[in-house]
């Protein structure tokens, strides 16, 4: 699924002001990773931040990204020594045991929202990796209920590239009685014509869950954390950080 304001290459590039790289506590966790890695698949990768950093920093290997809305590549290719690939899983190209690690970051792995949906992606990775590869992803611990403060933390306002100070509004749909928990974005500015407002679902799996759906790809879990410090999961675990291999 792809949010509509992800189409808009100008609101795209609002993502990384709004949510910057260096205060994003999964940033240098994952930064880490792809920097030791010779060859990585980053799944949703948005705007591309994390594989131009890890160009910055000095990685010579073989960087893809993948992502399905066309303006978040669109700000993600004014770099062109990675390879940036416009769509999802289910209509990636053939890899074949290519990647020595796959992320998805941002909480990308919950906007598969269907089983079916799910079990494709993870089919797709499990291919992609090579035989001692990990695939790298986290999820919100549904236990903790985050989603009850996102109107206030993720509610805010930033300058674009113009100088034009644009204002995010998060509101959650409640009540919350799923695993599938919507919300809206709603953008204004009084230098646009018109605010911006998008609608989004993510889906909120258990770790008992996740580990079914991976075992059925063909991979198992090789580490879990319940935070970027490398914390034991628990019940109040804000994250669910996961680390699986091949079987």
């Amino acid at each position: 699924m792809v949010d509509e304001q992800f189409s808009d290459s100008r609101v795209a590039a609002l993502y990384d002001l709004h949510y910057p790289s260096d205060a994003r506590g999964d940033f240098k966790f994952y930064l880490l990773l792809v920097m030791a890695t010779p060859s990585v698949l980053d799944v949703g990768c948005g705007t591309g931040a994390l594989l131009h950093k890890a160009r910055e920093e000095g990685h010579t290997g073989r960087l893809c990204g993948l992502d399905p809305a066309v303006g978040m590549l669109e700000v993600a290719r004014t770099r062109t020594d990675v390879e940036w690939i416009l769509g999802d899983l289910a209509a990636a190209p053939g890899w074949d045991r290519e990647f020595a690690l796959a992320v998805m970051t941002g909480h990308a792995f919950q906007q598969l929202l269907r089983d079916e949906e799910l079990r494709i992606a993870l089919t797709v990775i499990a291919a992609a990796l090579t035989d001692q590869g990990a695939f790298v992803f986290e999820t919100r611990n549904p236990l903790v209920r985050e989603w009850e403060d996102w109107h206030v933390r993720y509610s805010s306002e930033a300058q674009d590239s113009t100088g034009a100070v644009v204002r995010c509004e998060c509101e959650v749909e409640t009540p919350v009685r799923t695993e599938l928990v919507s919300f809206t974005h709603t953008y204004t500015s009084p230098a646009w014509d018109r605010p911006r407002r998008s609608r989004s679902t993510l889906r909120f799996l258990a770790p008992d869950v996740l580990s079914r759906f991976l075992a059925d790809a063909g991979m198992v879990v090789a580490e879990q954390f319940g935070d970027w410090d490398r914390s034991p999961l628990t019940d109040v675990s804000p994250e669910i950080i996961t680390v699986a291999r091949r079987r």
